[in-house]
């Protein structure tokens, strides 16, 4: 069974790489402020996603559920990029998810950061914690989406699905701003993983899952 919240980057990962997978789930939708004491009981941690596979075994961090899912069935090669290998991948992954989440969560969320503001205002530290993210996208992303239409060469991999949904969120905090930004590659690649269907069909809204009830199959198809 898997324990997601529809608009988390992680969750969201997890199910794009479990929807590709073709790997069926029981899908519990949670309240992360109510969070459901048998997904405390089976990850202590508190955050999603969570995969309790058959076995018991539980994974509590979306890149290992995604490599699972994809161990289990790569019908897409997300695994097995044209240009460049898996560790390489993972590197770029961990370079976005690092400092890059960092900076999103502080742009986006800055009221929840008044300790690291000093004597900046909320909309002085967004601004600049906005600016530092963009530095990383026109850095690190934009200049592999010049030469190609995707991270890793000519088709969709696991570092795109893995690093998208951020990129994502970072969009939405100021749509018209984001969109008169000079990483044209990068929009592009961005509206095109956002118009997919599978994207469509990971991001279906559920009703929060009630303790005792069962969930909803994933992926529908």
């Amino acid at each position: 069974m898997l324990y997601s919240f529809r608009r988390c980057p992680y969750a969201m990962r997890a199910r794009l790489a479990l929807a590709a997978s073709g790997q069926r789930v029981e899908l519990r939708e949670v309240v992360l402020r109510h969070k459901p004491a048998e997904m405390l009981a089976a990850s202590p941690k508190g955050t999603v996603p969570v995969l309790v596979l058959p076995s018991g075994e539980v994974l509590e961090q979306s890149l290992d559920i995604m490599r699972w899912a994809l161990t289990q069935n790569d019908a897409h090669h997300w695994l097995s990029p044209t240009l460049g290998t898996l560790p390489q991948m993972e590197q770029l992954i961990a370079e976005v998810d690092d400092p890059f989440k960092q900076h999103l969560d502080r742009y986006k969320y800055p009221q929840r950061h008044t300790d690291e503001a000093g004597d900046q205002s909320p909309a002085q530290f967004a601004a600049r914690h906005r600016a530092a993210a963009s530095e990383l996208l026109l850095t690190l992303l934009e200049p592999r989406l010049i030469s190609a239409p995707y991270l890793f060469g000519g088709h969709t991999a696991l570092a795109d699905m893995a690093i998208a949904p951020f990129v994502r969120q970072f969009a939405h905090v100021e749509p018209e701003w984001f969109a008169a930004q000079p990483w044209p590659a990068l929009a592009r690649w961005l509206q095109l993983w956002e118009a997919s269907e599978l994207l469509a069909e990971v991001m279906h809204k559920l009703p929060a899952w009630q303790s005792g009830t069962p969930g909803v199959r994933f992926p529908t198809r």
